[in-house]
């Protein structure tokens, strides 16, 4: 069986137990900077006390020692020690250049413990951590392009370290989570190989990420992976304890067709910063969620310990995990906002609707600017957007602006297949929807040459992965609607815009 064969089936049989904090764990043992330092920075001037990650190359032994005692506590799951191990992190103690290294031992010692604890009854796996930054995209604190290398590194270090699942955690900026996915899926397209995914969101006590979105808009931001494929699982961590994430965990749970995981902090820091909730008021407050049905993957995030995981895991013994529901066909795109789309149709030109922004450029500076101003309205940036020009390297340039679920284009067939495919792949790693005018080679302009055009299209989109939803017909020079009838037969689930 392969790795995401055989956490399906462990999912169908009991709610997978997640590890809980490695930060809190290792504040207890009271390391001093000499321990951070290690042999191999005896000379480093920079301070090193508090960079955990760094442990793994310094003291791989506590680390590994961490994660049997989360093993040995029941978890399922166990997280790699590289929540801070991207460049952009690791920059805080002048490491940059020690990412994929951190990352890759990080993964290595939660391998070996995770092997040395596995039984066929009882598999034990490795899902690599890939934290925020620090650094919001979405507030331009930070660039897509500088976003994403960093992001490549992390996630090739943990692969190449033993990882089964790429974990991407507190994700405050929904672009920021873009930029990581846009990364693991160009590593996972090079390998040749899949790793399930899990996403996982903090939000804030009204329901909204730190950029704004909410966490409807932020699912619909991030549902539509390349090649037919949802994460493997979504889900809520941080934040707050397990009885303030109730209501949004109650939400996600209505609205995913897929795997819900939660893991909260136990409790809120006192004074001197520490989490007070004990592993059995913890595991109290968690078992509403198993009475509700709500979730699939649990565990515990800021000030959690082994005994909280062994509480927990004792309260989920036994327990059914969360059906996933067959939910109606709905068609939902998102600014900082979500918009539902009606019967199939879009008004992407006109702006008719009031809901989707239709922003035009030739050039880079020009789309970047008026992308930014058009964010920058608390009124239009609940919006989805049209990132509109025939230009390749505008797209690229408006896409990389987006934390939302919107449009891209427009494309055609009008100089063959290959630019219409470059265009194609290109929107589609940026979670967009594409836009096509039904043009080709031949230049004809009657409603069969159209049937045929659309057709093709289709196919092709098809062909890559794109999922039906993401595929809209633009129909606005359309003279006869026979046109839009013959879509709606043929190319079930894409959406004619007018």
């Amino acid at each position: 069986m392969t790795i995401r064969e055989q956490l399906d089936a462990a999912a169908e049989k009991h709610i997978i137990i997640l590890d809980g904090a490695m930060g809190s764990v290792i504040q207890t043992l009271n390391l001093d900077e000499k321990v951070y330092h290690g042999n191999l920075f005896l000379d480093y001037s920079v301070p090193l006390q508090g960079c955990n990650d760094l442990l793994c190359l310094t003291r791989p032994g506590v680390i590994g020692a961490i994660h049997d005692t989360y093993l040995e506590a029941g978890a399922d799951i166990i997280e790699t020690c590289s929540f801070k191990s991207t460049s952009i992190k690791l920059a805080e103690f002048g490491l940059s250049h020690l990412s994929y290294d951190i990352s890759a031992a990080a993964a290595r010692i939660a391998r070996k413990s995770a092997d040395k604890f596995s039984t066929s009854e009882k598999p034990r796996f490795v899902a690599g951590s890939i934290g925020p930054t620090s650094k919001s995209a979405s507030l331009g604190e930070i660039g897509w392009d500088e976003l994403e290398i960093s992001y490549y590194d992390n996630a090739r270090g943990l692969l190449d370290g033993g990882a089964d699942i790429f974990l991407i955690e507190t994700i405050s900026d929904t672009l920021n989570a873009k930029a990581a996915l846009r990364a693991i899926n160009r590593l996972l397209d090079e390998r040749h190989t899949d790793v399930p995914i899990i996403l996982s969101a903090a939000v804030s006590e009204n329901g909204r990420l730190q950029s704004g979105q909410t966490l409807e808009a932020f699912f619909a931001s991030i549902q539509r992976l390349p090649n037919h494929k949802m994460p493997w699982a979504v889900g809520l961590n941080c934040f707050s304890n397990a009885a303030n994430l109730l209501p949004h965990l109650e939400l996600l749970s209505e609205i995913a067709p897929c795997l819900i995981s939660a893991y909260p902090n136990a409790g809120l820091p006192n004074q001197f910063g520490r989490y007070e909730e004990t592993p059995e008021t913890m595991a109290d407050n968690i078992e509403r969620y198993f009475k509700e049905g709500l979730v699939n993957i649990i565990g515990g995030c800021c000030g959690s310990t082994p005994a909280h995981i062994a509480a927990i895991a004792e309260k989920a013994y036994r327990i059914t995990p969360r059906k996933i529901p067959s939910l109606p066909r709905s068609t939902v795109y998102s600014g900082l906002d979500t918009f539902n789309i009606e019967k199939n149709i879009v008004y992407l030109d006109k702006n008719e609707d009031g809901n989707i922004v239709n922003i035009k450029a030739d050039d880079e500076q020009t789309m970047i600017s008026l992308v930014n101003e058009a964010l920058s309205n608390r009124y239009s940036a609940k919006s989805p957007f049209f990132i509109n020009s025939r230009e390749i390297n505008v797209l690229q340039a408006g896409l990389k602006l987006l934390q939302g679920h919107g449009f891209a284009g427009p494309i055609d067939l009008k100089n063959g297949e290959a630019g219409f495919m470059q265009k194609a792949r290109l929107i589609q790693s940026y979670g967009a929807a594409v836009v096509v005018t039904l043009m080709d080679e031949c230049g004809k302009d009657d409603d069969l040459s159209k049937e045929e055009i659309a057709k093709r299209a289709y196919r092709l989109l098809q062909e890559i992965g794109y999922f039906a939803d993401n595929i809209v017909f633009d129909l606005s020079t359309a003279i006869e609607d026979s046109i839009c009838t013959w879509i709606r037969d043929n190319c079930p689930g894409a959406l004619i815009a007018l």
